[in-house]
């Protein structure tokens, strides 16, 4: 008897067991549902897959605030691409039991908006059972905490007004101005062929293709009675014009236009690319694209302004979400002169080219060119597909910036050679050199190799050296030296350094090596050939020392930067090579003489880079001048380059004399 109790009570333990253990399982995987449940609708959050969301959400509790599936989405869709909701993140979830079939979860939520980073919001709300399965039981709250059926969102933005740019007198570089943006309301244009009579019409007043107006009234917005931007016009443009109309638009604006875009650059609307190099830039922001629009973007951009409110049914501020205090980006001023800047431009006529200007005692950028260029205020208002086409095409790249591109220097670094000389002690003022005829070489281990001169002068000193830029003279000069010694003088100036500018350039170079492989190119790097490398305004802070005591003088472009000087060669040294390119310029034979009479003070060096593939043969050649003034009020230093001059007709010098004699005034 005592036996059969027992096994009756076993039984109903393993009943009880049994029970209790499918009850458990029932509800682990009732809470792992609801989990799930939670786990989906979050993700639609942080995705912004608005679109999903009824497939998540109890249909009775969408009844209960009178919204349906689409006006569900439409809610979400609406508030949160209207307030620029994007880096969405979930974080701290809970989820617990309340009764069978509800369960109650919460969270934090973080997000970003066009107005910058929203403080964190906390969420809570229900999973109940719904048929065989979970939902969640929506409610206004799960848009914003504090949010009722009736209420809105209001979102007012004030964009910053970005600074300008402006030159060392405080004229205008990069500025914002107003004007006239043409556009279509699409059902004034009438149907059929009338239609497209108008759109031809619109196209040729507008300098567009008829294909560019479609493309824009085929946008998915676009409806019958909206305004479908077109182009942005000057004001003298506008015009009475079937289906036009016009709005006023703040946008860029560059008064030097093609003189100093490469310079001053332009700006954009933000892309794709942009947001993944810069996660703190928002999907709607205009930076800056190139040039000194892009170096300084951060500062002249600023921060837009404005509150994202919570407006009951009554019309009255219920919550402020975010508020943000609009900052105008601040003005970048230069050291630029944008008179300087318009007659280096114009007076490389229609040369390849780059001339820089600066003052050589205090480094200050006067004037950055590059030609030719391209016209900043076509990329702002929209360029056309011709116009871009024709950029793209043109062979001469406007877009490419000559004045930090390197070049072999030519004869213009011939003034470094000879000072390193005289500093070392292997040349001075009075040494001559007996050179016959014009090709030379060292000895016959040089094979089929000469070094080649213009002038059959034969006795040469330093100063002939300079007037007539023999090249021979230059060459044995370097061989003298021998390696070590040149490349020691050389690197005393901007060798290898990285320039604190804001533009990318790469450092000047001697050779693609550490070590010359040859005595050929030792005599060949002397005179300015070889593989030496530099761009403009490497030579003209190169050549800053001649005009400086022997002292380079580091450019910069911002009005309140300090001036940096570092040694390069002896004040006396100096001063030899200053006087030596004055007589480059006084002595009728001198390479620079047609800039004669300008100035008594006026100091120059000209130069020419012969590109060829080998000795012997024609090749094309690179025009470059520098010229300096040190005369108290006059402080100037000019590098000026044309490229391929002899296509061009005049050489660098006689296309920079005009700047030169406006900064002797």
């Amino acid at each position: 008897m005592k036996s059969k109790r027992l096994l009756i009570g076993i039984i109903i333990a393993l009943i009880v067991i049994i029970c209790g253990g499918a009850f458990y399982m029932a509800q682990q995987k009732a809470e792992q549902k609801a989990e799930i449940m939670v786990g989906k609708f979050t993700k639609v959050l942080i995705e912004q897959k608005y679109d999903q969301l009824p497939s998540l959400v109890s249909n009775d509790s969408l009844k209960k605030y009178n919204y349906n599936k689409q006006s569900l989405v439409d809610k979400y869709t609406n508030i949160f691409n209207g307030i620029g909701a994007e880096k969405i993140k979930i974080s701290n979830m809970t989820i617990s039991k309340i009764k069978n079939g509800q369960y109650q979860f919460s969270y934090k939520l973080n997000l970003t908006t066009s107005l910058g980073k929203m403080p964190t919001l906390s969420y809570k709300g229900k999973v109940i059972k719904e048929g065989k399965d979970y939902a969640i039981d929506w409610n206004p709250n799960l848009v914003f905490p504090s949010m009722d059926a009736t209420d809105k969102i209001s979102f007012s933005e004030e964009d910053a007004i970005r600074g300008k740019i402006l030159d060392k007198s405080g004229n205008e570089l990069a500025t914002n101005a107003e004007f006239r943006q043409a556009g279509i309301i699409p059902k004034e244009l009438g149907k059929g062929d009338k239609k497209e009579k108008n759109i031809k019409a619109i196209a040729k007043q507008f300098d567009m293709t008829v294909e560019e107006i479609e493309a824009k009234l085929n946008q998915s917005w676009v409806k019958e009675d909206l305004f479908v931007p077109l182009k942005v016009i000057d004001n003298e443009q506008v015009k009475k014009i079937t289906a036009v109309q016009y709005q006023a638009v703040d946008i860029r604006y560059y008064p030097l236009g093609e003189a100093a875009s490469t310079m001053i650059g332009y700006t954009g609307k933000v892309t794709a690319e942009d947001l993944k190099k810069d996660s703190t830039l928002s999907s709607d922001a205009v930076i800056g694209k190139s040039g000194l629009e892009r170096a300084y973007d951060k500062e002249l951009r600023g921060k837009n302004g404005g509150k994202i409110s919570l407006i009951d049914k009554d019309g009255k501020v219920k919550e402020v979400l975010l508020e943000s205090y609009r900052e105008d980006g601040k003005d970048i001023q230069l050291t630029i002169d944008a008179k300087s800047q318009l007659q280096a431009y114009d007076a490389l006529e229609n040369a390849t080219g780059a001339s820089v200007i600066m003052q050589p005692k205090t480094g200050e950028l006067l004037a950055l060119v590059s030609k030719p260029s391209y016209d900043p205020n076509k990329m702002i208002r929209g360029i056309s597909q011709k116009d871009y086409e024709s950029y793209m095409n043109d062979e001469r790249k406007p877009f490419a910036n000559r004045f930090t591109q390197r070049y072999a220097p030519g004869s213009t670094l011939k003034t470094v050679t000879a000072s390193v000389a005289l500093d070392a002690g292997t040349l001075t003022p009075d040494k001559t050199r007996k050179i016959s005829g014009l090709k030379w070489q060292k000895d016959k281990a040089w094979g089929n190799y000469y070094v080649t001169r213009v002038s059959n002068v034969p006795q040469v000193n330093l100063e002939k050296a300079f007037v007539y830029s023999d090249n021979i003279f230059f060459a044995q000069t370097g061989l003298d030296m021998g390696e070590d010694v040149l490349r020691k003088g050389f690197n005393q100036f901007i060798f290898g350094e990285k320039l604190d500018l804001p533009f990318t350039m790469e450092p000047a170079q001697i050779s693609n090596k550490n070590q010359f492989q040859s005595q050929i190119l030792l005599a060949d790097t002397a005179y300015g050939q070889g593989q030496v490398l530099m761009s403009p305004i490497q030579q003209a802070v190169t050549y800053s020392a001649f005009a400086s005591n022997g002292k380079v003088v580091y450019a910069h472009l911002l009005k309140d930067a300090k001036t940096k000087t570092k040694d390069a060669i002896s004040s006396k040294s100096a001063t030899i090579v200053k006087k030596s390119m004055m007589q480059v310029i006084q002595n009728p034979n001198g390479t620079a003489h047609n800039l004669n009479g300008i100035s008594p003070t006026l100091a120059a060096k000209t130069g020419t880079a012969e590109l060829k593939q080998t000795q012997g043969t024609e090749g094309t050649e690179n025009s470059f001048v520098v010229a300096f003034d040190t005369k108290k009020g006059h402080e100037f230093l000019v590098l000026s380059l044309v490229e391929d001059h002899k296509k061009v007709g005049k050489t660098a010098t006689e296309l920079v004399k005009p700047v030169i004699e406006e900064l002797e005034k």
